[in-house]
């Protein structure tokens, strides 16, 4: 099993936009150090809390600053984006990277970003589905091979003019790694579609971090019906899972840090507020017929995140493989995390004893 980072990220409304970015900088290079394998950088336009616009600028600068690890949009939010722009761009950074780099894909859910750029409320004027499909599919047609003429679709148009060999005019940008980079696609619903379709395409399937293992189960189950639709084995290697994750020389500090610190903070003042809005809370049950009131930090530490001592967090790995199956790739989350030397000894403790410990 390999481990690596998925960073919303997360910070509270009011911290200096400056400094949350050299955190989350910071965290990179610690974690190409500790020799995780990738980070997922995800994108909000009107998120306070989930405040980086840009994850493609944040990769640039980290290209440099780090050596092994894979870097990744977690996710480029398709609807957001016009796609002949974002063709280029992403080509482009795959170049930079040298083909160290992920491209994660989604259709975009935060309320304010879907308000923006149109795909809100109950006659929006765009269907984000249906608009990243259409992108997606012109994209690809991009990165192999663009004719001249009009892409149109719900939400986008543009136009390839005819080649022009006399000077070079031409659709000429092509991504580093061949056909393209490494997809990945986040789910999030029981027996996800999204999981399915990435599972037919032969896309990296990634489960967020907020699913109990109840619910990652049917997340398998939908991969299993998407390669089986495609004719392939469902290959659990390419399954990522995000879960929180806390590490600590104790069972009783871990939870400590769990349940008074930084990831109590972001789940009582951003989750507990967001998810009931947008009708998501559900997702943390275990039991749907559980009251909301029920779904505390506590019955999350206990049911869906992995906090402990090395030994404990080892077993509770084990058992999860066990309930759900194999994955390939764990993914921590990313947090303003506070104090830095108890996320840091966390993430070492991870990688260095508790990972060859997981069968």
């Amino acid at each position: 099993m390999q481990l690596g980072l998925f960073t919303m990220p997360l910070h509270p409304p009011g911290a200096n936009f400056t400094e949350t970015l050299k955190a989350d900088l910071d965290q990179i290079v610690k974690l190409d150090e500790l020799g995780y394998s990738e980070v997922w950088i995800g994108e909000h336009f009107t998120s306070e809390w989930e405040n980086i616009p840009a994850p493609d600028l944040l990769i640039a600068q980290a290209i440099p600053l780090t050596k092994q690890i894979r870097l990744g949009t977690g996710v480029s939010c398709i609807p957001n984006h016009d796609p002949f722009v974002l063709a280029h761009r992403i080509a482009q950074l795959d170049h930079m990277a040298e083909g160290r780099f992920n491209w994660g894909v989604g259709t975009g859910s935060f309320p304010g970003d879907m308000q923006v750029f149109g795909y809100w409320g109950e006659n929006p004027a765009i269907n984000n589905q249906s608009y990243t499909r259409a992108a997606l599919d012109t994209i690809l047609k991009l990165w192999t091979d663009p004719e001249p003429g009009v892409y149109e679709s719900d939400g986008f148009r543009f136009v390839i003019p005819e080649t022009v060999t006399d000077y070079g005019l031409r659709a000429h940008v092509r991504p580093y790694q061949k056909p393209h980079p490494p997809i990945g696609v986040a789910g999030v619903s029981p027996r996800s579609s999204t999981l399915k379709m990435a599972a037919v395409k032969g896309w990296m399937p990634m489960s967020i971090n907020l699913v109990p293992p109840v619910l990652l189960k049917t997340h398998w189950d939908a991969i299993q019906d998407g390669a089986e639709e495609a004719g392939r084995a469902p290959d659990a290697s390419e399954w990522r899972v995000a879960r929180e994750v806390v590490v600590a020389e104790t069972g009783a500090k871990a939870r400590k840090i769990a349940c008074e610190g930084v990831l109590a903070r972001d789940f009582r003042d951003y989750f507990f507020r967001l998810l009931p809005k947008v009708g998501m809370l559900k997702l943390l049950k275990n039991d749907q017929d559980m009251a909301d009131s029920d779904v505390t930090i506590e019955y999350l530490v206990d049911n869906v995140f992995i906090v402990g001592s090395v030994d404990e967090v080892a077993q509770k790995l084990n058992d999860l493989r066990g309930e759900i199956g194999s994955f390939g790739t764990l993914l921590a989350m990313g947090h303003d995390w506070e104090p830095y030397e108890d996320w840091h000894q966390s993430m070492a403790l991870l990688k260095n004893e508790v990972l060859p410990k997981v069968a």
